[in-house]
């Protein structure tokens, strides 16, 4: 085995604000010609606090921090997110929108809204789902959305004060319970069973006149499919209920299951995961939410719908509230429907079997390392897309917890990976997700290198325990992460902390 040798670039590198020289300009701009284009009361008394530097001192700053960036550009198996390739076509054709406004006529965007419509209709076909809207910023948003859907659609029918509970399971993304009760929902948690995924029995349990919508993903985050699930729905319907399909873990079973089929009112889409679209720290980000007809008058307006005369907006009937600024992130949807044209349904069928494959021969690896075991080791059927493991055996035997192991692998160029979301079912999780990009060479690096920083970790657990060591930065403190008069967010308040 032998390991690239890695070293991130380290510079003495200061902030923006500290460096350059009062007069330095990288351009020149005219006067403008006359005075009171600013109203006395709205013009500034002091000149901004504004970095003065030079064109190359600006481009030598930002060229020496990306060389100090980690951030996601070595192999990155970050489970639960997906994170694939971002075709450059598809960053070059977003530019394309940088002139539109969002305020201007439909008649003056037709081709824009003939994108966002088009991927309307790949979704409705992917999930059977009768209208989409683009609005929702994330997946906590279209959650969001579900639960003030569930609201109005109960309220219309009578029966607001009635129906107050939301059911979840344990292993379903922290936006479900959290949406829920932040819409006035009582949230009830199902347990896990034997097998991975929460009883028939306990769901029974739960059903009742009050339950107002199930809000579940599947497979979840420990690759577990639920193969009981059509039969949820059908509980859940039976009782009154709507049902919500949290598909952040669409990626391995793209083309193999439809939510419609299944007998689900609702889905949601992560474009920034599965469909292609970059995933940064925390957004832009599109959860796309699609629903039956039934459900279609009270999505947050407006929506994109085609005519004989184009493309237009419409408002839905019984509209809830917009969940985002009018359509939503529409450059994320416009590489959305790009990279979805240019796979095709052969395409996408092919890239949710390879994301399985992957994760099947990373398992059938990872298992033999010491100190690593998976979530529910007595479940034999195979995980979909990413399997929950843990180094809690590791941790036991030498000290050394997943965060450590975290901190030492990016020391070899490798993207710190995926713990859990809480609350922790297994202990010292890691949850990698190989998705269908990833070479098998690289995938082969990767446990190449988590091998070796186990290996290390029984034989010098200190050096793991101190990493990193080949990074721009050493670990941070506790006290300089949680302590805030250690940082600030801006320079503004970084120097009012100072003079305080």
């Amino acid at each position: 085995m032998s390991l690239r040798r890695f070293h991130a670039a380290r510079w003495d590198e200061p902030l923006i604000h500290q460096i350059g020289a009062p007069g330095r300009r990288g351009q020149h701009y005219p006067q403008v010609a006359g005075d009171g284009l600013v109203p006395p009361g709205l013009a500034r008394q002091t000149p901004p606090a504004l970095p003065e530097l030079s064109e190359p001192e600006v481009l030598n700053h930002y060229l020496r921090l990306s060389q100090q960036t980690m951030g996601m550009i070595g192999i990155s198996l970050f489970g639960t997110c997906t994170m694939k390739y971002n075709p450059r076509a598809g960053e070059q054709a977003a530019r394309r929108l940088a002139g539109i406004h969002p305020a201007q006529p439909p008649e003056t965007m037709q081709g824009l809204l003939a994108a966002v419509h088009g991927l309307d209709l790949i979704l409705r076909s992917l999930s059977g789902m009768d209208r989409f809207t683009f609005q929702p910023a994330g997946g906590a948003d279209a959650a969001w959305t579900q639960a003030i859907i569930t609201r109005a659609f109960h309220a219309a029918r009578g029966e607001s004060t009635t129906r107050t509970r939301i059911i979840t399971s344990l292993q379903s993304h922290p936006c479900n319970p959290a949406t829920a009760a932040t819409a006035g929902f009582e949230v009830i948690t199902l347990p896990l069973g034997e097998n991975g995924y929460p009883s028939l029995d306990a769901l029974k349990a739960a059903l009742g006149p009050d339950t107002a919508a199930l809000m579940i993903n599947n497979p979840d985050d420990m690759g577990v499919y639920n193969p009981e699930i059509a039969e949820w729905v059908r509980l859940t319907k039976a009782a009154g209920a709507l049902a919500f399909y949290d598909h952040a873990n669409f990626n391995g079973v793209m083309t193999r299951i439809r939510a419609r089929d299944l007998g689900f009112d609702a889905c949601m889409f992560m474009l920034h995961k599965t469909f292609g679209v970059s995933k940064g720290g925390g957004g832009p980000a599109v959860g796309a939410y699609g629903c039956t007809a039934e459900l279609a008058p009270f999505l947050p307006g407006p929506l994109v719908a085609a005519g004989d005369a184009g493309y237009r907006l419409e408002q839905p009937p019984l509209a809830t509230a917009k969940v985002r600024e009018y359509l939503g992130n529409l450059h994320q949807v416009f590489k959305a429907y790009a990279w979805a044209r240019a796979m095709g349904a052969d395409g996408l069928r092919e890239a949710g079997g390879l994301s399985v494959l992957m994760n099947n021969y990373m398992e059938k690896r990872l298992l033999t390392l010491r100190g690593v075991s998976r979530s529910h080791p007595d479940q034999p059927l195979p995980r979909l897309e990413m399997t929950r493991y843990s180094l809690g055996q590791l941790y036991e035997e030498t000290g050394v917890s997943a965060v450590d192991v975290q901190n030492r692998i990016a020391d070899f160029g490798i993207d710190a990976f995926w713990l859990s979301h809480e609350p922790w079912i297994v202990p010292q999780p890691f949850t990698p997700e190989a998705g269908e990009m990833w070479s098998r060479e690289e995938i082969d690096e990767w446990i190449d290198v988590l091998a070796h920083v186990i290996d290390e970790a029984y034989r010098d657990p200190d050096h793991v325990r101190a990493a990193p060591h080949n990074q721009a930065v050493a670990r941070l403190s506790d006290r300089d992460l949680n302590d805030p008069a250690n940082w600030a967010t801006t320079w503004a308040a970084w120097q009012r902390k100072r003079r305080a």
